[in-house]
């Protein structure tokens, strides 16, 4: 089968398609004939080598989530799986491939009118964006930032924060094209990338009448300007950190903190790994149902062949993307209009 590897850490021409054998299903896990594969961000991490120290290693195949077709079960599965639809969790590693193995327990049936590409848009950036608000306590009436609010996870929690009659919903975004399509999902006020009122500046996004402070914040950018938005917590504000696609904050952040201690803020990371498995499925389905029937929406940015993974990596890294790449083992490279809904 065709799959794509890091050949060598770094940038996306590292990357390599290759043949490799199709995957056997083993005691618990199913095989899927993809149909659409998420490109997400932690891929271009894992890519970049910045997890080496956690295991990750050169010939590693890329990957976390799929949409396709049961293919064939292993011991102990239910043999009704076979021929359904469905999303799956691959875990880090197995996803950009034509065939992809997965256990029983990661799988979720696809609702009749979700397709696999809006499928693999939502199935793990949802659940991030729904857990992240719970560990931040956020409740209505209160004003939420969502830092990096162009990727999936972002454009979730934009929409979530909203529904949830959020006072307001602030968002970074680095172009007024990006801040319209945001307020489209639910933000009522664009920032730049530095978190100032996007009135101003480069990449004046329209942001006028901003909050001065937030009693919650959810970044998914993380790295070395992390610390100026702390500073844009109200007192008794929480900070959600869900992602470091811009990199690890500075060493010291965590003075930043004790400097403010009159002021009660918290800070928190949050992975959907310490979430239990069946919590994550029920959010999931709930929420692959809402796309499904068009009250939550989707963003697929564009849809790829498989053997331009690099193409795919290079516009993450370019910053170009909003919402999420798809890529596709039967061809692609359809654009899709960045507000279209599952």
């Amino acid at each position: 089968m065709k799959a794509v590897v890091i050949r060598r850490f770094g940038d996306p021409d590292g990357l390599e398609v290759v043949d490799l054998p199709r995957p056997e299903p083993g005691p618990g896990q199913v095989r899927i004939a993809t149909e659409a594969i998420g490109v997400g961000g932690v891929d271009a991490v894992i890519r970049r080598g910045t997890l080496a120290a956690y295991g990750f290693r050169e010939g590693h195949l890329l990957g976390s989530e799929v949409a396709g077709t049961v293919e064939a079960v292993g011991e102990g599965v239910d043999a009704s799986w076979t021929g359904r639809r469905v999303w799956a969790f691959t875990g880090l590693s197995g996803g950009y491939a034509e065939e992809a193995v997965a256990s029983v327990d990661d799988i979720l049936p696809l609702p009749d009118g979700l397709t696999g590409a809006d499928a693999v848009a939502l199935g793990g950036s949802g659940v991030v964006a729904h857990f992240a608000l719970a560990r931040a306590h956020f409740a209505p009436g209160e004003t939420v930032l969502v830092r990096g609010a162009a990727g999936s996870i972002g454009i979730t929690a934009v929409q979530l924060a909203a529904r949830g009659d959020a006072g307001a919903v602030a968002v970074t975004t680095s172009s007024a094209e990006r801040g319209a399509r945001l307020r489209d999902l639910g933000a009522t006020h664009v920032l730049d990338r530095s978190g100032e009122d996007g009135t101003g500046g480069t990449g004046g996004t329209g942001g006028s009448g901003a909050p001065s402070g937030f009693d919650v914040v959810i970044d998914v950018v993380g790295g070395p300007q992390l610390p100026l938005f702390l500073k844009k917590l109200n007192p008794n504000g929480r900070y959600v950190a869900v992602g470091v696609v811009g990199g690890q904050p500075p060493a010291d952040f965590g003075m930043r903190l004790m400097d403010a201690f009159r002021r009660s803020l918290s800070f928190a990371t949050f992975s959907s790994d310490t979430v239990p498995g069946a919590d994550r499925q029920a959010v999931r389905s709930a929420q692959f149902s809402a796309a499904a029937q068009g009250s939550l929406r989707t963003v697929v940015h564009e849809v790829l062949p498989l053997d331009e993974a690099a193409s795919a990596h290079r516009a993450m890294d370019a910053g170009s993307v909003f919402g999420r790449i798809v890529l596709t083992p039967g061809g692609g490279g359809e654009r899709r209009p960045a507000s279209a809904g599952g």
